[in-house]
């Protein structure tokens, strides 16, 4: 071997030598990153905004990894425990998904029953009515009073439904009714039978049904007497009409 082959030798020599450094070094930073990072787990984050009370579904989340030394205890690492939830807040676009965002979808309670209803969607309190929430339910009717001519009528408002409880909301859907196409929202609501049938009725037969969304924790009974309005009653000093229950929805 003359003296250029052994220079040569030496520099492959010491280039293989500072590239098994370079790969010790790297070796070693990743070594100690994985030391202080750890193992990293799958976890959720939201692909799109949620609103409060909106059923979740795989194809509003994407899937990140994250050390599991900087995931908390309540993040979803498993999709199998968001099926039958629904979110209680909104819900931002990239934010992690925890449990303790999310609840389950409100259940029918013994004797209860589910009934879907269309409601107008410009009478029906548009965009706030969620599941799990409450709400009183109002019919207008043109009814003839007791002992009244033929023909004679008076218009009244009657509570159908106290503190009904909503199951589902469904998307807004358009309705054609005499030639007039309106939009209104399915909504499904948890009750029991007779105040399913006054619903079923309301929806049959009044001029017109509203909803009034009750604030979370304000849910109180209201009183028969205090049940039925007319304008007559009203401007006699007393805003409920007196008809006997024969009478009334």
């Amino acid at each position: 071997m003359n003296a250029r082959q052994r220079r040569g030798f030496l520099l492959l020599l010491v280039s293989a030598l500072l590239a098994l450094g370079a790969f010790a070094g790297v070796v070693a930073v990743i070594n100690d990153v994985e030391s202080k990072v750890g193992p990293e787990v799958t976890a959720y984050e939201l692909d799109q905004d949620i609103e409060p009370y909106t059923e979740l579904r795989a194809d509003q989340l994407r899937e990140v990894s994250i050390p599991e030394r900087y995931i908390t205890d309540s993040a979803v690492t498993d999709l199998s425990q968001i099926e039958g939830k629904v979110a209680l807040s909104p819900l931002s676009e990239g934010s992690l998904l925890q449990r303790d965002m999310i609840a389950d979808r409100p259940e029918l309670a013994p004797g209860q029953q589910e009934i879907a209803v269309l409601i107008d969607a410009s009478t029906g309190v548009a965009g706030k009515i969620y599941p799990g929430a409450k709400i009183n339910l109002y019919a207008a009717y043109r009814v003839r009073e007791t002992g009244a001519d033929d023909g004679d009528e008076i218009e009244m408002v009657r509570l159908m439904v106290n503190n009904a409880e909503v199951i589902e909301v469904g998307d807004l859907t358009e309705v054609e009714e005499d030639r007039r196409t309106t939009e209104a929202v399915p909504i499904t609501f948890a009750l029991d039978h007779l105040d399913a049938e006054r619903v079923t009725f309301a929806e049959a037969f009044a001029e017109q049904v509203r909803l009034a969304l009750v604030a979370p924790g304000e849910e109180q009974e209201i009183p028969e007497e205090e049940r039925t309005y007319t304008i007559v009653g009203d401007l006699a000093g007393s805003p409920h009409s007196g008809l006997p229950l024969g009478q009334v929805p």
